[in-house]
């Protein structure tokens, strides 16, 4: 019995591995797809591949987007927090810009 546990355990774990490796390359890397989508659009010889590239390019560039427009945000957040003397609520708005900044790349 401890042994099909032991399995369902490793199991569980690995499984929960691979869709948070999945969650933080998608995250970290818009701006290179957007860029990878958009080559691959100029160098297609069709119609369709090269919309199809662009509306994946698109797609990325504008995730990359909103999470650079939320990075400012918090940014903004963090200035105005810190200015008022809320040490704790600037570093929070920080933190934010950062994780925004990075999904960003």
């Amino acid at each position: 019995m401890k042994l099909t546990n032991m399995k369902h355990t490793g199991l569980l774990a690995a499984i929960l591995l691979t869709f948070c490796s999945f969650g933080a390359y998608a995250a970290e890397s818009h701006m290179e797809q957007a860029l990878k989508h958009a080559e691959a659009a100029a160098k297609a010889d069709d119609g369709k591949t090269i919309a199809e590239h662009a509306e994946a390019a698109k797609t990325h560039a504008k995730t990359a987007d909103e999470h650079l427009d939320a990075g400012i945000k918090s940014l903004n957040d963090a200035i105005d927090h810190g200015k008022m003397k809320h040490p704790e609520a600037a570093k929070k708005s920080a933190e934010e810009a950062i994780t925004h900044l990075k999904a960003a790349q």
